[in-house]
């Protein structure tokens, strides 16, 4: 069926699948040409009146890739243009948009395979994505729509860049502050030197590595994750369980490179408090507070021997074992290693402390490249544990034993020091590593006389320690913290999980940095005025990939080889000066970490956002949120598969930009909702190929392809899956508003559940319903009458008016669609061929225009309103038409159900009482005796007992 074609064999007038498109596409044009959706701004170029009461709605940014939307992927989209729809009715201003994050690897392998420059590509799926969300009547203002690819947009997260990079963390006021104010405390002396020197006696090259290492934005060396097969390094989130790149399948190795770095975990403590102040799922915050990874313990410093320089720093949660640590083990990225390591074994080292090696430093050559082919979840994981001997000894600070020092893959460089005190007696890999190389087991807590296991876990008194013998845990913690302060062996300290955010990208497709270097291979951030760094013209955007396999291979970026951008001239203050330019490029978590403030001000040429404009749309509001509120969206909706990264990258951009000023919510989101997901059914036949799931019918439950029997399977939707069914499908087929009632109908906004075809059916069929309670479909005339509706009709029509608003402005569309039927089942029950009145066709109109906007708009002009519905009214329930006129009470005799009797509401109960004994077929079971006992239950029972 056609939409640009009559259907044959219904009535000229009928809601078909043509009338439906003839009219969406009419009334999405009427709504961008009278600029519908458009919210004004308190001001700037949007500026207009603008309400008190604002509503900002916002969806997580897609990705436009090439294969356009299938029917999953609107789920959230429809939801979110459903609330604001809703709300807009009611009075709001409303700003609903959305952009497209369209930075990132599949548009540059694509443009590595075709030639073709990626932002052809990229610009090519966005109109795609575009044309297919317009035809689905999403109520967006067009004017606010942002890519993150576009000049104009990332000359502003370049900008942000900056003001990370000039700026630095004040733990003494627990903010961010401008770099300049740093260097100004050191001059002047209120701020000391950590070595105690004076800030004039410094050479400039030493003042700069002083400031440059204390940044929010630095580099450093670090242990990253290095793709040869993809010649980039991946963040720790891109990496498979086993080791591998999600994109690709390529081994990744740790290797240690220079790379750029936001120093998110100054803000750990924040952000996990903040947390508490966000209307967001507990699952959520729950997995936000695990990524942070929060704890408190010690560190501790183990001398060396041998090396009176040189010592081990170890953080752990439970320094009251410190006694019972035998031996220490370092990652094998540790920097450290190299400063220790012995020239040769010393005398008496057992043969398996050495990995087969003659020397140590052959032995941890061999095993650093053997390590560096695991994943941390697999060195983690494993209960075969591996490490060789360093051929050097430390001393254990707290009673000067001689323990032997290790490197062993068990241990992450990315947690804590990088290092730690094994303690086998109190942690079970340390006792499995213990038991592998015949290493001393000594317990530092009493377990009970029943355990009969290894390592002890639990709680219990102090034993093999000195001094903290007999005390409990917490106790033990506590004396050995300030014994080691006291000893200069160690602090108490807090310690996080969550490491620096890796920063940095060796790839084409993504924002150049803001940044250049000197003679000196110092960073030098660009002024404003030389925003925004564009991306060079490239013949190549292949970043130099290496064989998978090559772990020792070097990052060879795409921009690297367009030497007459690499190396520029300008005069940033010194006169005339050759630089040379950033030749990685930000990573694709950059676009979205704060595209909420440009959606607010998105043509503005001069800054992020006007602050008034900021203010109004994302500001705190404690009058309406509570004296906690900290700003920030009032609903962003999306999938929780974003719960960690983007959210918390989001989460500190906004707060470095409040510590600087820019912005006025310390929140970019105050209220978070996770949408679930839409499944389908795929089949695979005997070879276990997928075969087109369109084709397979189902026979007394089983399922057939080509007159062959298919297994089905339940899962996600995918090209591969041969299962995969499109938006443009269903609005060709049934219409767009066809289509959004039946996928808001599903179910709870929040639960995932199954595509089925052939049910849509049943959404359209309500809609015709709808449509012929108004529209005669023989001669295409209006059918209601000006007659007032009976009082039955009006409860409908009020209990409707109160539920659906209640459903909408709590995101429950699939409830609200079934009272929206029910009231539609009544009209046709009451009414019959009848007109209906327009009293209750009017509000059922009006109720059905946030699910169903163009047959709404339709009806509602029809019905003789030129104005559009977009802005209301939204109808208001009558409160006389809320409770009952009438009550029915189920009679029981001795606890059988008897009868029933329908009484007026609110009947007082010695008239109850009366009526039901009046009941006929009661006064025959009573035959003229008074009941024992009477009980009553308001409003549902009486139980006559005798």
């Amino acid at each position: 069926m056609s939409n640009g074609a009559p259907d044959e064999g219904v009535p000229a007038h009928r809601y078909t699948a043509s009338v439906a498109g003839e009219l969406e596409e009419r009334w999405q044009r009427t709504w961008a040409e009278r600029g519908t959706f458009e919210a004004p701004n308190p001001a700037g170029p949007l500026a207009g009146p603008v309400p008190p009461d604002k509503l900002f709605v916002q969806d997580m940014f897609p990705y436009p890739s090439g294969a356009g939307l299938h029917v999953g992927h609107p789920l959230g989209f429809i939801g979110t243009d459903v609330f604001a729809r809703y709300h807009r009715m009611t009075g709001r201003n409303v700003l609903h948009t959305m952009g497209f994050d369209a930075f990132g690897l599949p548009a540059e392998q694509y443009a590595v395979q075709t030639g073709q420059h990626p932002r052809t590509t990229t610009e090519r799926n966005v109109e795609r994505y575009l044309s297919q969300l317009r035809r689905l009547g999403l109520g967006h203002d067009e004017r606010r729509r942002i890519v993150t690819t576009d000049l104009g947009y990332y000359r502003w997260t370049q900008w942000i860049f900056l003001q990370i990079f000039n700026a630095w963390y004040d733990e003494r006021q627990g903010r961010a502050r401008p770099i300049a104010e740093l260097e100004a405390e050191y001059a002047s002396g209120d701020r000391a030197l950590p070595d105690g020197r004076r800030w004039a006696e410094l050479t400039r090259a030493e003042q700069r590595m002083i400031i440059d290492d204390q940044r929010l934005a630095y580099q450093s060396e670090a242990p990253v994750n290095w793709c040869p097969g993809l010649g980039t390094v991946v963040a720790n989130e891109e990496v498979t369980a086993d080791g591998r790149s999600d994109r690709g399948n390529f081994p990744v190795f740790k290797r240690f490179l220079r790379q750029w770095k936001m120093r998110i975990t100054a803000y750990a403590d924040r952000l996990l408090a903040d947390l508490d102040d966000l209307d967001w799922p507990d699952k959520i915050k729950t997995m936000q507070r695990n990524w942070i990874g929060r704890s408190t313990g010690a560190s501790l410093r183990f001398p060396v021997l041998e090396r009176p320089d040189a010592e081990i720093e170890v953080f752990t949660t439970r320094p009251d074992t410190v006694f019972g640590a035998t031996y220490l083990v370092l990652a094998p990225e540790h920097p450290t290693v190299e400063l220790i390591i012995a020239e040769s074994w010393p005398d008496g080292t057992p043969a398996d402390w050495t990995g087969g090696a003659a020397t140590p430093a052959d032995a941890v050559a061999a095993y650093r490249r053997a390590a560096a082919r695991k994943s941390d979840l697999d060195r983690q994981e494993n209960r075969d544990k591996t490490g060789v001997f360093l051929g050097r000894y430390a001393s254990n600070p707290a009673n000067g034993a001689r323990i032997p020092i290790f490197v062993a893959d068990y241990v992450l460089m990315g947690y804590g020091t990088g290092a730690i005190m094994a303690v086998p007696g109190q942690d079970q890999r340390d006792w499995d590593f213990a038991e592998q190389y015949a290493l001393p087991i000594i317990r530092t807590v009493q377990p009970p006389a029943d355990f009969d296991g290894e390592a002890y876990l639990g709680a219990g008194p102090a034993i093999n320690s000195a001094f903290l013998d007999g005390q409990d845990v917490d106790e033990a913690k506590k004396s050995i913290i300030e014994w080691l302060e006291a000893h200069g062996h160690g602090e108490g300290r807090t310690q996080y999980k969550m490491r620096d955010w890796l920063f940095a990208r060796q790839r084409y497709w993504g924002e150049p940095f803001p940044i250049v270097y000197d003679e000196h291979d110092q960073p030098v951030a660009l002024p404003d005025h030389l925003l925004p760094v564009a991306l060079p013209e490239v013949d190549d955007y292949t970043p130099r990939t290496f064989d998978p396999d090559d772990a020792d291979s070097e990052p060879s970026p795409p921009l690297s080889r367009a030497t007459d951008w690499i190396e520029v001239e300008l005069d940033l203050g010194e006169g005339p000066k050759t630089y040379r330019r950033d030749a990685n490029v930000m990573p694709q978590w950059a676009g979205s970490s704060w595209y909420q403030l440009r959606y607010v001000d998105p043509t503005n040429a001069e800054r992020i956002c006007e602050p008034e404009n900021e203010r109004y749309w994302l500001g705190p509001r404690p009058e309406q949120h509570g004296a906690d509120d900290r700003g920030g969206v009032d609903l962003y909706v999306g999938g929780q598969e974003h719960a960690v990264l983007h959210l918390l990258y989001a989460r500190f951009w906004q707060k470095v930009l409040f510590d600087l000023g820019h912005v006025s919510s310390s929140e970019p989101y105050r209220r978070l909702f996770n949408q679930g997901y839409i499944q389908a059914y795929a089949y695979t036949d005997a070879r276990g190929s997928y075969v087109p799931a369109e084709e397979v019918t189902e026979t007394d439950g089983r399922y057939f392809w080509n007159g062959q029997e298919v297994r089905q399977e339940y899962g996600k939707m995918g090209k591969s899956l041969k299962n995969v069914v499109t938006p443009d499908e269903m609005c060709e087929r049934y219409g767009a508003d066809t289509f959004r009632f039946y996928e808001m109908a599903m179910g709870p906004m929040d639960v995932s559940r199954p595509w089925s075809t052939k049910d849509v059916i049943g959404a359209q069929r309500f809609l015709q319903r709808v449509w012929r309670n108004v529209i005669d479909e023989d001669t295409g005339e209006l059918k209601i009458n000006e007659d007032r509706p009976d009082d039955s009709t009006l409860r409908a029509l009020h209990r409707t008016i109160a539920g659906v608003r209640d459903d909408y402005a709590n995101l429950r569309f699939n409830t609200a669609g079934a009272k929206l039927i029910e009231l539609n089942n009544h009209l046709t029950k009451v009414y019959g061929e009848r007109p209906c009145p327009r009293a209750v066709i009017e509000p059922l109109v009006l109720m059905l225009a946030p699910l169903c906007p163009h047959l709404a708009e339709e009806l509602w002009q029809r019905l003789g309103h030129a104005a559009s519905l977009a802005h209301g009214p939204f109808p208001t329930a009558d409160e006389r038409y809320l409770t009952e006129a009438t009550v029915e009470y189920r009679i029981q005799v001795n606890g059988k159900l008897r009868g029933r009797v329908t009484v007026p509401a609110g009947v007082a109960r010695d008239d109850l009482i009366t009526a039901v004994l009046a009941d006929e077929r009661i006064a025959g079971l009573l035959g003229g005796a008074q009941p024992r006992k009477t009980i009553v239950v308001p409003d549902r029972l009486v139980n006559l007992v005798i």
